[in-house]
């Protein structure tokens, strides 16, 4: 049901006086960046611009005052959403990420499940739904959006910048941080919401922002940041190029007032840390050591999906939601991190001892000897169990390699836990902490080689363990993809050709693409290597492809070796972006998915 348009309190008129006032010094520190700022202190007037009802829950369309900057005022448009008619209810805040806008999906999500949940749009990308000449974010005189990207890693002055001295306040995150922790006053204002009991969210970009608000605002009770918010990218590891690598301004001052590093002791709220094991944006290794750097007396958790880049499995995406419930509703006691230690003998042994909070399903032991984060892969090992313990042998083929390991372990729930469009999931996935070895470390311990290159990729028999699915709940856009061709384990050998033993239902088209150097641009170009394979269907066939079956689908070129791939990926269809799209199997997937039995390096004998 829609309702008429409502205006609960509105602002047209320029505010005179600034919100900030000017800088006397600059500050030095995360303390010193905040000290002036009161976020209750200024009034929080909101505009109202549209109002409705679904499914017993009230949804606003609204825009709230942010602050006067260099003269002008700034708004922030947001969703808000609460269960019609609830009192006291937690509060929670998301953030988006970058690209995106507030979710209208999630914030009637939350209120299904009774919060007062409001989702900003910082970003100020059209809001979903909005209808012609409704009212959007407007910054005013700054610009801290996607629009002024240089701003993220800037201190120096300019137009769209707030400070005429350089200064951390010219960073886009600051603005950004200030808008959201004026998004909390607004929900503790709120009538149906307990400002005591305020939570905190954000994705990617909006994984920073929960590290900056919870690291300068004590309203925040818990916060869950994903695949963002980790700290030392300005910092070079393994010789590999730091994650950012040019800060416009002084560089030790970019890191001591907006590094994340120097946010994470200031939190005093729960924090669980959602990742991938591969993502390019909050790094596994960092989100680790930025987690370190919090107060052992603060509840944290780590939860990583393995192989993934920038998302998750259910059982992972649904620790967020329950920890949210956990310290604002009283919900499920999420178990303790597990007890590791990674044993070096002569060949290393991860052994862990899950918590007993809940009936443990499964412990999924991985480790890898890759140092760059975004493209290794992560061996998965047979975890054996000892009594209440699981320990897995690591073996390493070259001691001049770092060696890497976490295990997960997947936890019974007492009953199934709702994930937003109506997913169900009965377990929940809880990581143990991060252990590293280096080179040297290795040597030291009298860790001997073992193991040997392997020419068999996959048997299939575990399905796709050692690989992630894109697009799996849609018949025609499956696909599958894997990093062991990187690992020294089974990257390709010089002569060798590759072999596929696959059984599809009908005739079909099976697209097998090799991505070379992804993330590693200080080893070489990145490439995208493109083959077709024509399927009988019927019975089992296997097909066998040489280094001339797979073309770059830029210029057609064959590819040279197998020495610098890092991915390699089986799909229904995908499409390969760049200048001109290339439609990979275009022709729509007939029948069930195949039967993969078997992927393997062939060499004549």
């Amino acid at each position: 049901m829609k309702l008429p348009l409502i205006f609960l309190a509105t602002c047209v008129v320029a505010h005179a006086a600034d919100s900030l006032s000017p800088l006397k010094e600059v500050p030095q520190n995360v303390t010193e960046l905040w000290a002036g700022y009161d976020p209750q202190k200024e009034p929080l007037r909101t505009e109202v611009v549209r109002e409705w009802e679904e499914d017993g829950v009230v949804v606003r369309y609204l825009r709230y005052y942010i602050g006067t900057f260099k003269g002008k005022p700034a708004w922030m448009a947001a969703f808000y959403a609460f269960p019609k008619s609830a009192k006291n209810l937690p509060g929670v805040l998301h953030m988006h990420g970058g690209g995106q806008r507030a979710n209208l999906t999630l914030v009637k999500f939350h209120a299904s499940q009774g919060y007062g949940a409001l989702s900003v749009n910082w970003g100020g990308k059209p809001m979903e739904g909005a209808r012609p000449g409704e009212a959007n974010t407007d910054w005013g005189a700054v610009d801290p959006t996607q629009n002024n990207v240089q701003g993220y890693f800037n201190l120096l002055p300019g137009v769209k910048f707030l400070d005429a001295q350089e200064s951390p306040r010219n960073c886009n995150w600051f603005l950004i941080t200030l808008g959201c922790r004026r998004g909390l006053t607004f929900l503790e204002q709120q009538s149906e919401v307990n400002g005591k009991r305020l939570g905190i969210r954000g994705h990617s970009m909006g994984g920073n922002l929960t590290m900056y608000v919870a690291g300068s605002d004590s309203r925040v009770k818990v916060a869950s940041p994903s695949v963002g918010g980790s700290g030392y990218r300005t910092y070079a590891r393994y010789g590999l190029l730091p994650q950012i690598r040019k800060v416009t301004g002084d560089l030790e001052l970019f890191r001591r007032t907006m590094g994340y590093q120097f946010y994470a002791p200031r939190i005093t709220a729960p924090l669980l840390h959602l990742g991938a094991s591969n993502d390019f944006h909050g790094q596994m290794d960092a989100t680790y050591a930025t987690g370190a750097r919090v107060s052992k007396k603060v509840p944290q958790r780590f939860v990583f999906a393995p192989h993934f880049n920038h998302r998750f499995y259910p059982e992972q995406q649904v620790s967020r939601i329950l920890w949210l419930d956990q310290h604002l509703k009283g919900g499920v006691k999420l178990p303790e991190t597990t007890v590791s230690e990674l044993k070096l003998k002569s060949i290393p042994i991860l052994r862990v001892t899950p918590s007993k909070e809940l009936p443990v399903n499964r412990v999924d032991i991985y480790y890898s000897v890759d140092p760059d984060s975004r493209s290794r892969f992560w061996r998965d090992t047979k975890a054996t169990q000892d009594e209440g313990s699981w320990e897995a042998q690591l073996p390493v083929m070259d001691l001049k390699r770092p060696l890497f390991a976490f295990a997960n372990i997947y936890y019974q729930l007492p009953k199934p836990a709702a994930l937003p469009r109506n997913q169900q999931v009965e377990e929940v996935c809880i990581s143990s902490l991060f252990h590293e070895a280096k080179p040297e470390a290795l040597e030291e311990a009298g860790v001997k080689t073992s193991g040997r290159t392997e020419r068999v990729i996959d048997d299939f028999k575990r399905g796709f363990h050692d690989w992630y699915a894109l697009g799996g709940n849609q018949r025609p856009l499956w696909q599958y993809w894997t990093r062991k061709v990187t690992d020294p384990k089974w990257r390709g050998p010089k002569g060798a050709k590759l072999a596929l033993t696959i059984q599809s239902e009908q005739p079909n088209v099976l697209g097998m693409v090799l991505h070379e150097n992804t993330w590693r641009r200080y080893r070489g170009k990145n490439r995208t290597y493109v083959a077709e394979v024509k399927l009988k269907g019927g019975t089992a066939e296997t097909v066998t492809l040489g280094l001339g079956d797979f073309k770059n689908v830029t210029d057609g070129v064959p590819l040279k070796n197998w020495e610098q791939l890092d991915e390699l990926g089986l799909v229904a269809n995908t499409t390969i972006r760049g200048a001109k799209p290339i439609e990979v199997a275009a022709d729509p997937w007939q029948g069930p998915q195949p039967v993969f039995k078997r992927l393997e390096w062939q060499l004549k004998d």
